[in-house]
């Protein structure tokens, strides 16, 4: 099966920039980690900040596209004024009900704070620091909700770098806000908060500017309902939960965690470590997929349509499965080597560490569920996906509350984990039973390939570790140097590997078959 070179091509673009951003969010990692490590200022800080990211992360990684493009596209194809007329209706109303949300929210941030940090009441102090933060950071979920839209304009035109890159902003901005925190005479954590504003403000400009060619930005407080729009709002409220799943399972984590002090440190740093394959195996390749996925089925050829969506999923598993054996094999020294300095304690290494090997099991799951929600909205159905989700987010919180009150933290990874192989099951017998997808036996020889390349890199890994062990303990200064070679050299062996048994092939015209 011939992973075509503009598949790959916008892939590696969305990729490229993504894996920029994601370096600099574990430099900015880093820094928070040494300046605050797991105190309860950072508690604070990643409540305030997790709420308005979790929204960046719902509607700028494919949620919005999901809704937004095959409408838009569609329109496009037929009329370029009625396509620009219907983007002009969606962010007027986009605006209108996001800066009702901010100014409602902003009054009653005190009573929200209870709602999403309610292991957070006994500390009245921490409230209000956590309150303060949460008032300062909000405003960036206005800026980024309408950036996204103007992303999902130049996805629409197959201009996908701009919008990957745009999220570099705001870890650049948050890097220098900590660097320079010492000669602004304010606490680090306020410093950081109105950086993450700023850096939404920063990002939403960027974008007005570039997509001027593709759309004429204006305001227009008179708005227009028609059956386009409330089509496009229909399918977006279900696609927000369905696309956004994890997301919405780790900020039910994020909740739950706030009982045990210290534990939404240790989530937040956990979950940062996996979501750099989130972005490159599940999002980016969810994303670009879908605008040629939505032209293939409106030709209603069956065998295009069958061999997008087999290269979209074998392309996703190459890389989520070494990612997710490497992240479980060498969890405690991948955290301990990125975050092991200052403030950030043994303690808070072995508790991250022991979150994030739960959370690398689930990594092809969180990664085929941007890919298989892709097949169904391509198809104009979020009803489906929607129906999914709802029932994995109250499996999550079932399983969460439940095993929280019997092993703490370590709880939450499991949970998350757990209900996403769920929805990725339910999602496979949909397939079948509505015959949207086939797996047929090159699938299956295809996953043993990768299977074996991944096993033969953990051992790889493993060794190395070992080898390199007196290299990486805690007071090591330079573990993050041997852990660059050591998780580098592993990825040249799986590649290598893959070769060799023939998961990866070299076409004649420089065509990349997985």
């Amino acid at each position: 099966l011939c992973v075509k070179m503009n598949l790959i091509a916008s892939t590696s673009t969305f990729s490229f920039f993504t894996l920029i951003s994601r370096v600099l969010g574990y430099l900015r990692d880093i820094l928070i980690a040494i300046f605050l490590g797991t105190s309860v200022y950072a508690d604070a800080f990643f409540v305030a900040f997790r709420i308005p990211n979790t929204f960046r992360r719902l509607l700028s990684e494919g949620t919005f596209n999901a809704a937004f493009v095959p409408s838009y596209a569609g329109l496009l194809a037929k009329n370029k004024l009625l396509a620009q007329s219907f983007a002009k209706n969606v962010f007027n109303f986009l605006f209108v009900g996001l800066l009702i949300i901010i100014l409602v929210a902003e009054i009653f941030m005190h009573q929200i704070v209870f709602v999403i940090a309610p292991g957070f009441s006994d500390n009245l102090e921490l409230v209000n620091l956590t309150t303060k933060l949460c008032r300062i950071t909000f405003p960036f979920l206005f800026f980024v909700c309408l950036a996204s839209f103007f992303s999902a304009i130049l996805n629409t035109h197959n201009k996908f770098g701009f919008a990957a890159a745009v999220p570099i902003i705001l870890n650049i901005i948050l890097i220098s806000s900590l660097l320079i925190s010492k000669y602004i005479d304010l606490p680090e954590v306020e410093i950081l908060s109105y950086a993450v504003t700023f850096a939404g403000l920063v990002q939403f400009i960027s974008l007005i500017f570039y997509t001027k060619k593709y759309f004429k930005f204006s305001i227009d407080l008179k708005l227009y309902i028609n059956k386009k729009l409330k089509f496009f709002f229909k399918k977006l409220l279900p696609s927000v939960l369905s696309s956004g799943v994890v997301q919405i399972n780790i900020l039910i984590g994020t909740i739950i965690a706030s009982f045990q002090s210290g534990a939404v440190s240790y989530l937040y740093y956990a979950d940062r470590l996996y979501q750099i394959t989130l972005a490159v195996a599940g999002i980016a390749v969810g994303t670009v997929i879908l605008p040629e996925l939505s032209k293939k089925i409106k030709l209603n050829n069956y065998k295009l349509v069958q061999d997008l969506q087999s290269r979209s999923i074998n392309l996703c598993l190459f890389i989520s499965l070494p990612a997710a054996v490497g992240l479980y094999v060498g969890s405690y020294d991948i955290v301990n080597a990125l975050f092991g300095y200052g403030s950030f304690t043994e303690e808070s290494v072995k508790n991250t560490s022991a979150a994030l090997k739960f959370f690398a099991l689930g990594i092809p799951a969180f990664a085929l569920l941007k890919i298989f929600s892709s097949f169904y909205f391509a198809r104009n159905n979020t009803q489906t996906p929607f129906q999914l989700s709802v029932i994995v987010v109250l499996i999550n919180l079932a399983l969460s509350i439940y095993f929280f009150r019997i092993i703490g933290f370590i709880a939450i990874p499991i949970a998350t984990t757990i209900s996403t192989w769920i929805i990725v099951l339910a999602y496979i017998y949909k397939f079948l039973e509505k015959d949207i997808h086939k797996f047929d036996n090159i699938f299956f020889l295809k996953i043993i390939k990768m299977f074996l390349s991944s096993t033969l890199m953990a051992i790889f890994l493993i060794y190395m570790i070992s080898v390199f062990g007196d290299k990486l303990i805690y007071e090591s200064s330079l573990k993050i140097l041997y852990l660059f070679l050591i998780v580098a050299s592993s990825i040249v062996v799986y590649f290598l590997i893959s070769v060799l048994i023939g998961s990866i092939k070299f076409g004649r015209k420089k065509n990349i078959i997985i």
